[in-house]
């Protein structure tokens, strides 16, 4: 489970740092960072992904209110086409580290790349399972992009961006089949090519994905 001793290491305010949304094939991605008061650490903190929906939601408030400063950003579809979705995530997380209300002095990144930050970083493979304030990252993250692509699915709907995220999924390939791409399509990924390039053998390949 995630614990606090890695933040413990390093002098001034660390915040975590994580992103969600770098493999969809729709919608933005999107990063958090989190400064995280040792005293007051959520219980249940882990990485997103081994989380429910429900329980998420849950820590989200709870993180919110008890951390010493967050900050949530995106890297948006037009600038993942224009920089490439590496790129545009180390974009995401600069975005989040400056949106602090208390800037840090040193971050954690859960991963092994080191983006380029506004202060001293560490990368931490499989981080959001190891430090509580990636885990908490993680979870922002994650909370903030699932509900844009909520929103999204009322902008555009027969897609199920609702349920799926933008993430491949039969109900996802089936409206690309049907509807083509929609504008928060990333263009530049192969099976939104293959949509735009039309074509019933084109389309099956996306179900190999």
């Amino acid at each position: 489970m995630p614990h606090y001793e890695l933040e413990l290491e390093h002098p001034g305010p660390v915040c975590g740092v994580d992103e969600a949304g770098r493999g969809p094939w729709a919608g933005p991605v999107s990063a958090a960072a989190v400064i995280l008061d040792p005293a007051r650490i959520p219980v249940g903190l882990n990485d997103s992904k081994k989380l429910s929906a429900k329980a998420r939601n849950v820590l989200e408030i709870e993180i919110k209110e008890v951390a010493i400063a967050w900050g949530v950003a995106f890297g948006s579809v037009e600038e993942i086409a224009e920089l490439n979705i590496l790129r545009a995530t180390g974009l995401a997380m600069r975005r989040a580290v400056e949106a602090l209300a208390i800037p840090a002095a040193f971050a954690l990144v859960d991963g092994n790349y080191r983006f380029d930050l506004p202060c001293p970083i560490r990368t931490v493979v499989k981080g959001d399972t190891i430090s509580a304030s990636i885990a908490a990252a993680s979870i922002l993250a994650k909370t903030a992009r699932d509900r844009l692509m909520v929103e999204a699915d009322s902008l555009y709907p027969g897609y199920g961006f609702a349920g799926h995220k933008g993430y491949h999924a039969p109900i996802h390939v089936e409206a690309l089949r049907t509807l083509g791409p929609c504008p928060i399509h990333r263009q530049g990924w192969a099976p939104i090519r293959a949509a735009l390039e039309g074509g019933a053998a084109q389309i099956d390949l996306l179900n190999q994905d």
